[in-house]
C-alpha cells in the first residue's frame, strides 16, 4: 500500500451515553494507524461527553453550546481535522460499531481509485446482522432517497459506484472539501448527505461502497419523534432544490397531494408522526 495518509475520525455525540463507549472502543480497536480520533458533543444533557472524556483521554473533544444538528457539528469536526493535517475525514455515527479493517479497507480503495471523493463501508443492522446501507438511489418521482440493494456483481467486487452514500460512515477526501465546500448547513437532520454526494458527482468525483469493510448501526435516531420531522423538513428542503425546471411542477403538486393526504390522517389519527409531519410542512412553508 502506498503511504498512509492520516484520518481525521470524528464522532458526532448528542446524548449516546447508551452507544458511545461501545462506538469509542471500537474505533480504537481499528488496525489503521495514522488516525485521530475527535469527538464532537452537540450540547448533551446526559453523562456522555463526560463518560468518553474519562474513558478516552487522549483523543480530540469539541464542546458546542448548543444542538448544532447534524451537518454543522460534523463540519466543526471536520475543519478541526483538516486544522491538524488530516487527508481524509471518516463522520462515524455515535450509534455505531466499526470492523477492526473497516477503515483499511476504504483507504485502500480509495488509493486504487483517485476519482473517489465519498466512500462508505457496507453498514449492517446491529440487531439483525441485515444490511441497513449498501447502496443509495434518489427516487425523485417519489420523492426519496432510498437505500437499495447492490447487484451480487457488485456485492462480490473490491469497490462499486453509488448515486449517493449515507452519512453514517462517511469517508470523505481532502480535495473534494477543496473542491466543493463543507456540508450544507441548512440541512439541520438527514439530507445532508445525499446532498454532498450530489455535490461531489457534479464535481467529477466518484461516490464509492466498498463491500469489504463493514460497520455495525443500531440506528438511536428512530427511537426520537422529531425523526419524521426532519424527514420530511429535510426531504423538501432537497428536492426542491435538486429538481430540475421540468421537475418542479411535479415537485409542487406532488407536495399538495401529501398536505392535503396529511390534513386527512389528522381527522382519523393523531400519532406522532401525522403530527411530525404537519409540523415539518408548515414550518417549510411558513419559511419559504
Amino acid at each position: 500500500m502506498a503511504a498512509i495518509p492520516k484520518v481525521g475520525i470524528i464522532v458526532l455525540n448528542y446524548n449516546g451515553e447508551n452507544c458511545l463507549p461501545a462506538c469509542l472502543k471500537s474505533l480504537d480497536g481499528l488496525e489503521y494507524s495514522n488516525r485521530e480520533i475527535i469527538i464532537v458533543d452537540n450540547c448533551s444533557s446526559d453523562d456522555s461527553l463526560l463518560t468518553a472524556e474519562r474513558m478516552s483521554p487522549q483523543h480530540t473533544f469539541a464542546r458546542n453550546t448548543k444542538n448544532e444538528g447534524f451537518a454543522k457539528g460534523m463540519n466543526i469536526g471536520i475543519r478541526l481535522a483538516l486544522a491538524r493535517g488530516a487527508e481524509w475525514c471518516w463522520l462515524v455515527n455515535y450509534d455505531t460499531e466499526t470492523d477492526p479493517v473497516a477503515l483499511t479497507k476504504l483507504i485502500t480503495e480509495a488509493q486504487k481509485h483517485p476519482e473517489a471523493g465519498l466512500l462508505s463501508p457496507v453498514i449492517y443492522e446491529k440487531e439483525s446482522a441485515q444490511p441497513w446501507f449498501a447502496k443509495g438511489k434518489i427516487d425523485f418521482f417519489r420523492m426519496r432517497a432510498i437505500h437499495s440493494r447492490p447487484s451480487r456483481e457488485e456485492s462480490s467486487s473490491e469497490s462499486y459506484r453509488s448515486e449517493f452514500l449515507t452519512g453514517c460512515a462517511l469517508l470523505i477526501k481532502k480535495e473534494l472539501i477543496e473542491a466543493i465546500g463543507f456540508l450544507d448547513e441548512r440541512f439541520f437532520l438527514y439530507y445532508e448527505d445525499a446532498d454532498y454526494s450530489l455535490r461531489a458527482a457534479q464535481a467529477g468525483f466518484a461516490c464509492l461502497v466498498a463491500p469489504r469493510a463493514s460497520v455495525w448501526h443500531s440506528e438511536e435516531s428512530r427511537l426520537r419523534s422529531e425523526k419524521t420531522y426532519f424527514l420530511v423538513y429535510s426531504g423538501l428542503l432537497f428536492f426542491k432544490k435538486y429538481a430540475s425546471f421540468l421537475l418542479r411542477p411535479y415537485f409542487f403538486a406532488y407536495v399538495t397531494i401529501r398536505r392535503v393526504k396529511n390534513r386527512f390522517d389528522l381527522l382519523w389519527k393523531k400519532t406522532s408522526d401525522v403530527l411530525e409531519t404537519r409540523r415539518a410542512y408548515e414550518d417549510y412553508f411558513h419559511e419559504r
